[in-house]
């Protein structure tokens, strides 16, 4: 058993990446859906509904429709709620909630998020760099992204206009079954990354996929039994979003630091 303190580890660049996830006020877990949640210890899940194609045909389907989804995928934005459950006191004691946006520019997806519970906080990232402006300090921490090209690279695939083949390339990839995300149909999937490096970090992932591909749910297991939680409403594909969205919005004062 651990005894340790809590430990609340904010880690900017996989906060901007599990996004893209992590960013504290204690809260209980919330039932959304009228099954049962996971159970982090079992490998496979109890709550999925029954289904009669093979487990290799529904994988292939969900897949596919990323695939379509990616290819006319421009934009996106949603609301979302991103979550730390510590298995010590089996509660969640980070709840942050906001606003974020990816959109796809030339080569690239840039992402932006409006973090505004419990503290407010602005995040993007765009060509090859992370912003990140907390008001409260007035201050910019930027990181640059190609030094964690490979967490990188593996993580984008997670969030919206990803493609499933592009997802195969960075995880092994298995059906559990399909289950409710509020009103919304999901098939369930469990992600094992094919970095070992990745792997030390979160040796499993699981996604909530929709029947338009996006996913609206993501759960990242820690080797320690802590896990990232990660919820998604409001999602509005190829919508238009302002340019200044992906512009920091700081004040005079602020002073910038480089990591």
């Amino acid at each position: 058993m651990r005894t340790q303190v809590i430990r609340v580890a904010k880690i900017p660049l996989l906060m901007v990446l599990l996004v893209l996830f992590l960013a504290s006020a204690p809260k209980k877990p919330q039932q959304n859906s009228p099954c049962k949640k996971f159970d982090p210890g079992k490998s496979t899940p109890n709550n999925t509904e029954p289904h009669t194609e093979s487990s290799d045909d529904a994988l292939r389907k969900v897949l596919q429709q990323m695939d379509a989804t990616a290819r006319n995928f421009q934009s996106a934005q949603a609301d979302f709620v991103w979550k730390m459950h510590n298995s010590v006191v089996n509660d969640f004691v980070e709840n942050d909630t906001g606003k974020i946006y990816f959109r796809r520019k030339s080569n690239e997806i840039q992402m932006a998020a409006d973090i505004t519970q419990p503290a407010a906080k602005q995040v993007i990232f765009s060509g090859g760099k992370i912003e990140i402006y907390t008001p409260a300090t007035e201050q910019v921490d930027v990181y640059d992204a190609s030094a964690h090209r490979e967490e990188f690279e593996a993580f984008l695939v997670l969030g919206f206009g990803s493609s499933g083949e592009d997802m195969r390339k960075s995880f092994d990839v298995k059906y559990m079954g399909q289950e409710k995300v509020e009103t919304a149909d999901t098939a369930v999937l469990q992600l094992t990354p094919r970095s070992q490096k990745i792997k030390d970090r979160f040796p499993r992932i699981d996604l909530w996929i929709d029947l338009r591909g996006f996913s609206l749910r993501q759960k990242l297991y820690q080797p320690d039994g802590d896990y990232r939680l990660a919820e998604y409403s409001k999602i509005q594909p190829n919508s238009k979003i302002s340019e200044n969205v992906f512009k920091l919005k700081k004040s005079g004062n602020a002073k910038t630091i480089n990591h």
